[in-house]
């Protein structure tokens, strides 16, 4: 068919035709991810109204047909201009079509609505193009924004009477009195006529698609060779007519469309970006170029049934396609996010939390108040019920303004095939590395993701070296005098630097490599390797960044870890090293050497994680590798069936959930002594306890907290999960470790040895626990306290540490890796957490010989470094960590859990089974330290955690 004579409009380029909602396409992909949301949101609000069972589609939710085995056959004589990619002179591809009714909601045959095709076409295994059209020209809708505001205002309206309020007063007040009428006018013309049949009607695409060197395309399926039958008599009825006359014409004929395009003429005339304007065909004729076939069947055979039911599973997105024929306009690129998001929270892949609204209309009112009282009174000086309030409004606004998504996503949308779907061993187990715990977004949380941020990041390199950072560790970290934290043990230490290795890990450049350079003050001398010379410098490895395009500052890392809470420090970050720390043969349990972890080559135990390795390391390690087999011989008693890989995975999910359990309930309100957080904290996992007027009030305000969070769904809130650079931050907790240990024999307490921390670390641990003896050592730990969260306490030992082959001071690089990761300095720091500023040094510390450092360090308050504010803040009552960083523990401790499919949704017996169940819901520290040392039993502290100080057992040899 010759050309029209419009091909220089077809070469323009793209810029011409397309306008990004937001003015720029990353401000565009945001509003189509919270349009995404808001359309599960109605799938939700749909099937609720409807009483269905299972979610339906958010739209074209009713089929009346789907078939696997149609046909797409290119015309012979495919005009030249028209041909590329696929669509080539006499191609025939299998192709699937299903045949539906527009509504979100299951309705008669006979109700007024559109009617819609979804046809993908099947070129090859990695190729396949999605086409979807309806019967009608025109969209309802100009842009997506304007889509998904009718299908709010639609949502649940099953009756003449609620579509009617629909169009009438939530849709104006959605878009507005004249929009609303124009969409009215465009859903009636769609509508009101009565379709006879499906196989009569045209189907056109109403939104663009860029098609090859042609340029941009709309397209529709015209019926070809059978027309409309006879009005059915049956058809007011019979709610299944328009099925029944599918049924019937297949029986003795096939169905044949031809796919015909209108190719693009003027943006007034043959806009892309407005889906509410006709291209008519006066003006853009519709060129036949293909024919879409569905064969005569009987569709009444269990194989038609079967594959109308595969149909029915199938996500049909207009982005399953090639760059070729790339979708065009803001409806279309907002249906990538939009269609996605519908298909995987109709494959329970992705979930939707929704909020009561008297939670929405009271909670404005009672944040509003907290917040002015706060200005008076912290939240921690207020009567309990108060506290535990104001900490559920300050976790919301906190999750409102303070998780920032620092993805890379793509903007504007690529094309792509379709998704495989998840590997269905990856719904019943944790992955290696992370990956598949949000099954519609594998990379979430996976080893490489990069760190989140809870503030915008801070990139002023002409400040990394001011103050000089090894000042700033001489005058205000470096320990002096041991201050111990006499409400813990420590035992509590050595716990966190174990959830710590499994939470987060800089990947570091190798020695020799990429480094950064520290000058020392006048007169100092630094030895940066053993045996090396003394420099005027101090040197260590840089991190490794992720590059970002443009001129964006490196402030970006990736996590070597997984970001979730899954046990990797015990089990490994890839399938390599978990399957080499596995009993040989596949074997279920973790390899043991006598009871304890089998050494490396280089004398450090084999386990997931060993890097600054040490005694408290060592024990935590082992004693949790002893859990995980455990936890196997009783699977294997209790389910002799089960597979040494399911016993396997099977137990890695009850360990890693009773390590979460233990840090929530159990070290955490160790660390934090109030009540409100102990009460909080149990909440949390538990639910709140049988108080029937604070039930009422988490019903009125937080309803989401009347069940413990493993009841809970998932929800990743305002960005995709990740931990942040400010949760490393505040996590930054080496004072804990003591400088000495005194070790002692747990039945006498005779004192054993007096050893310094370079004594129990690297390849010394394993050796001295061995020695000592598991029960022992953590005898010896349980009684010892660990040092206060403050300045003038950093360990001694840690300020001149070897790693890697190298000498490095881990106060020195705690201060520079925050400068350089771009974490605000501590004023923008806590002002960015909702606290007031300081004014003063005096504001900070009440200690003058603190402020006359901190001021002799610093010119202003403004330049104080974070972890220095951070030890520096005087804490609530019974904390044993400041109130800043309390409030990046608030959002993250939760988000750790409530994101977590395996610690919410897949928290359930049919994947634990119910004896792994019952062992994370019945243990604690308590119970796994006397399965394997029950000798330990009348020494651990009556009425606190494990975490407390022990009964210390008096020496009997001793004068």
């Amino acid at each position: 068919m010759a050309d029209t004579g419009q091909h220089h409009q077809h070469q323009q380029p793209q810029q011409t035709y397309e306008r990004y909602m937001g003015g720029s396409p990353e401000a565009e992909r945001r509003i189509c991810e919270r349009l995404a949301a808001e359309l599960m949101r109605v799938q939700e609000k749909n099937r609720r109204a409807s009483r269905a069972a299972d979610l339906e589609r958010a739209l074209h939710a009713k089929a009346a047909l789907g078939v696997e085995n149609a046909r797409l056959r290119f015309h012979d004589d495919l005009p030249e201009a028209l041909r590329g990619g696929f669509a080539q002179p006499g191609a025939s591809y299998p192709a699937t079509v299903r045949f539906s009714h527009a509504s979100g909601v299951r309705q008669a045959d006979g109700a007024p609505d559109l009617r819609g095709i979804a046809v993908r076409v099947a070129v090859s295994a990695e190729e396949s193009h999605d086409l979807l059209a309806t019967n009608h020209p025109v969209s309802h809708a100009r842009d997506a924004r304007e889509f998904v505001a009718f299908a709010k205002a639609m949502a649940g309206a099953t009756t003449r009477v609620r579509k009617a309020v629909a169009l009438f007063v939530k849709l104006p007040l959605a878009v507005g009195p004249s929009t609303a009428a124009r969409m009215r006018r465009n859903v009636r013309a769609g509508a009101r006529r009565e379709v006879t049949s499906l196989a009569a009607e045209t189907y056109w695409s109403r939104s663009a698609i860029l098609w090859c060197e042609a340029g941009p395309v709309r397209y529709l399926l015209r019926p070809h060779g059978h027309g409309p039958t006879a009005k059915a008599t049956r058809g007011r009825h019979d709610p299944q007519y328009l099925r029944r006359d599918l049924e019937t014409r297949l029986a003795r004929q096939d169905l044949t469309f031809d796919l015909c395009v209108q190719r693009y003429v003027d943006e007034r005339r043959t806009p892309v970006e407005d889906g509410s304007v006709e291209w008519r065909e006066s003006v853009a004729p519709a060129l036949p170029v293909a024919t879409l076939t569905v064969p005569s069947q009987d569709l009444d055979t269990a194989g038609a049934r079967a594959a109308s039911r595969r149909v029915e599973t199938m996500g049909f997105n207009p982005w399953f396609t090639t760059d070729d024929f790339r979708p065009l306009g803001n409806l279309n690129r907002a249906r990538k996010a939009a269609y996605e998001a519908s298909a995987a929270h109709r494959h329970g892949l992705r979930f939707v939390t929704g909020e009561p609204l008297r939670n929405r209309a009271l909670g404005i009112p009672a944040e509003a108040a907290f917040r002015l009282l706060n200005r008076y009174v912290p939240w921690h000086r207020l009567p309990l019920a108060a506290s535990l309030l104001n900490l559920v409004f300050l976790r919301k606004a906190l999750r409102r303004r303070n998780l920032i998504d620092t993805d890379t996503h793509e903007a504007p949308p690529k094309t792509m095939p379709v998704p495989a779907p998840p590997d269905e061993r990856l719904r019943t187990a944790r992955s290696y590395d992370g990956s598949y715990n949000d099954l519609s977004r594998p990379a979430m949380g996976a080893v490489g993701a990069p760190f989140g941020r809870n503030l915008e990041p801070v990139h002023r390199p002409d400040l990394f070296d001011i103050p000089n950072p090894v000042t700033v560790s001489r005058q205000l970290l470096h320990r002096d005098t041991f201050l111990p934290a006499t409400s813990l043990n420590v035992l509590a230490a050595a716990w966190i630097q174990f959830q710590v290795h499994d939470w987060v890990n800089h990947r570091r450049h190798k020695p020799g490599g990429k480094c950064v350079e520290v000058p020392l003050p006048p007169g100092g001398t630094w030895q940066n390797t053993p045996g090396g010379p003394p420099e005027r410098v101090m040197r260590f490895a840089e991190n490794e960044g992720i590059e970002l395009p443009g001129e964006r500052p490196p402030i970006l890392f990736a996590n070597a870890a997984s970001h979730w809470w899954d046990g990797s420090e015990v089990y490994g970050e890839n399938e390599q090293t978990a399957k080499y720390l596995r009993e040989p043969d596949g074997g279920a349990k973790l390899r043991l050497d006598e009871g304890h972890l089998p050494l490396g080559p280089n004398g450090v135990p084999l386990t997931g994680f060993a890097e600054s390795w040490w005694m408290g390391l060592s024990a935590m390690h082992t004693l949790f590798a002893r859990e995980h087999n455990a936890v196997c011989d009783a699977l294997r008693h209790a389910y002799p069936s089960m597979s040494q890989e399911s016993v396997y995975h099977t137990a890695r999910l009850v360990v890693s959930a009773l390590i979460a359990k233990i840090h929530t309930v159990e070290w955490t309100p160790a660390v934090l002594a109030t009540e409100a957080i102990d009460l909080g904290l149990h909440t949390n996992w538990e639910g709140p306890p049988g108080s029937w007027l604070q039930k009422l009030g988490l019903w009125l305000l937080e309803s989401h907290s009347l069940t413990g969070i493993p009841h809970t769904l998932p929800d990743h809130h305002t960005a995709p999960y990740s931990l942040t650079e400010e949760f490393v931050t505040v996590y930054r907790m080496h004072p804990l470790i003591p400088d000495d240990f005194e070790l002692r024999e747990h039945h006498f307490g005779q004192r054993l040895e007096t050893l310094g921390f370079r004594d129990i670390q690297g390849v010394a641990a394993e050796a001295a626990l061995r020695k000592t003896g598991l029960a022992d050592t953590l005898y010896s730990f349980g009684i010892a306290h660990p040092g206060a969260i403050t300045l003038h306490n950093f360990p001694r030992a840690l300020q001149q540490f070897e790693r890697d082959g190298e000498i490095i001071d881990l106060s020195v690089v705690d201060l520079v890796r925050t400068r350089r990761r771009g974490v605000p300095r501590y004023n923008d720091f806590r002002e960015g957490l909702h606290k007031q500023r300081l004014r003063r040094f005096e504001d900070l510390s009440q200690d003058p010989e603190t402020v006359a450092r901190l001021k002799d360090v610093y010119r202003s308050v403004d330049e104080i470094d974070t972890v220095v504010g951070l030890f520096a803040e005087n804490p609530p009552h019974g904390f044993g960590f400041s109130d800043t960083a309390f409030r990046v523990f608030i959002l993250m401790a939760t988000r750790r859990l409530q994101s977590d499919r395996f610690l919410t949704v897949d928290f359930r017996p049919e994947i634990y089974t119910p004896l792994g169940i019952d062992w994370v819901q019945k243990g604690g520290m308590k119970s796994v330290l006397l399965r394997h040392c029950p000798d330990l039993a009348g020494l651990l502290p009556r009425g606190a955690s494990a975490f407390a100080p022990w009964r210390n057992v008096q020496d009997r040899v001793s004068p």
